[in-house]
């Protein structure tokens, strides 16, 4: 089968991958539009299970992934001149630039060809199967929009995607009070001299600081004054300027009512995307390549393996797309959580995914959830009652677009 991915992000790389450990006949190219080596961004988290499952279908990128991450298993919340320790699961970092290193290089070694400094915005007529793996911005999703019912949500807050030489030795939240509202950063580290640091505020903190206006300069300075006890002393961090700078932006949900057309078929955040507070993008792009690579092993026809994959996905992909709405919501009702005393507040933002939270008086909710974790008839009727409130609460809220 003749291969054309287009887009050399974590998504199209690994499927080519996958594909050629399947069937080393397969020609496959990956065309990516940006020169090697000038990704954007700069960390991306992942946790256990998406080790397992890069061990599984390739152990040697598997391998040199865990090889380059750096562990954490304690997040801390700062929120008024106070600090909040929990331990929970282990989180791994990686650097994204570092990532796409090791999953090109696995993939030349497996006779992918990738060619770099090359657009393609129309599906290659030679192509046996073209798949669209260039991001949320997709031209070949964009021109075919109508066909797969795409729409795009902006969220409310506002956020910009930092880098910091502060190394965190743990997931970090800090939440500072202004004189216009609160603004927020989570940040993490992922590698021994760098840590990402996402910072987020409310649209009025947003102009009232004048965030809006400044200077990219100007904007860090202030930043790193508000987060200075975090930051102790360390510098955040843009984009390099030539690369377009750091930019304040909306979080844009993405749907799409189909995946594929004809030979052409969504991955990534081509296909979908969720709020990056829950730290998932990543794994799910690699999911979905996973996905794809075993329905076309499964299925003798390209358009059963495409239903296929699209319906797996799909149903996958509704509990965390769930968590990421109901995360994302809880960042922009910020006040309801704020004034609970820090542990109280922290334990609360571990439970953000929840769909019962919106609607419980959050002293409640912290009361009803210590008892739980007490009783195990409570614990049980937690766990079930649970995904059944999601998936009520999103059937009233959506017609089911992914």
């Amino acid at each position: 089968m003749k291969v054309v991915c287009v887009g050399g992000g974590p998504a199209g790389l690994y499927l080519a991958i996958l594909l050629k450990r399947q069937d080393p006949s397969h020609d496959v190219t990956v065309h990516e539009r940006r020169p090697e080596g000038s990704t954007y961004g700069w960390g991306v988290t992942y946790w256990r299970g998406l080790l397992d499952q890069l061990g599984a279908h390739d152990l040697e990128s598997a391998r040199a992934v865990e090889e380059h991450s750096v562990r954490w298993s304690d997040g801390v919340a700062h929120v008024r001149g106070l600090a909040t320790r929990h331990h929970g699961d282990q989180g791994f970092g990686i650097g994204r630039h570092r990532l796409l290193e090791i999953l090109a290089a696995r993939a030349r070694t497996l006779g992918v060809r990738l060619e770099f400094e090359s657009a393609i915005g129309t599906a290659p007529p030679e192509a046996d199967l073209v798949v669209a793996a260039d991001g949320v911005h997709s031209a070949l999703r964009a021109r075919h929009a109508d066909h797969f019912g795409t729409e795009s949500r902006a969220g409310r807050n506002h956020y910009i995607w930092l880098g910091t030489s502060r190394v965190f030795d743990a997931f970090t939240f800090a939440f500072v009070e202004t004189g216009h509202g609160w603004i927020w950063c989570y940040g993490y580290g992922y590698s021994g001299e760098r840590s990402t640091c996402v910072v987020e505020c409310a649209p009025e903190t947003f102009t009232g600081l004048g965030l809006d206006r400044l200077p990219e300069a100007d904007g860090l300075a202030l930043l790193e004054t508000l987060f200075a006890q975090v930051l102790d002393g360390h510098r955040l961090i843009g984009r390099a300027v030539g690369d377009g700078g750091a930019q304040w932006l909306n979080f844009r949900t993405l749907t799409n009512r189909t995946w594929s057309r004809g030979n052409l078929v969504l991955l990534g955040d081509a296909a979908h995307t969720t709020h990056y507070s829950v730290g998932a993008g990543t794994t799910l792009a690699l999911e979905d390549a996973m996905g794809l690579a075993a329905a076309l092993r499964a299925h003798d026809t390209l358009p059963r393996a495409l239903d296929a994959y699209e319906r797996q996905r799909k149903a996958d992909l509704l509990a965390v797309q769930s968590a990421a709405r109901y995360s994302a919501q809880w960042y922009e009702n910020l006040p309801r959580y704020i004034r609970l005393p820090p542990h109280r507040m922290f334990a609360l933002l571990g439970q953000r995914h929840s769909p019962l939270l919106p609607y419980v008086p959050p002293q409640l909710y912290y009361g009803i959830d210590k008892a739980a974790d007490r009783l195990e008839a409570l614990r049980r009727l937690k766990r079930w009652l649970g995904p059944r409130a999601a998936k009520a609460l999103y059937a009233r809220s959506s017609d089911g677009r992914q």
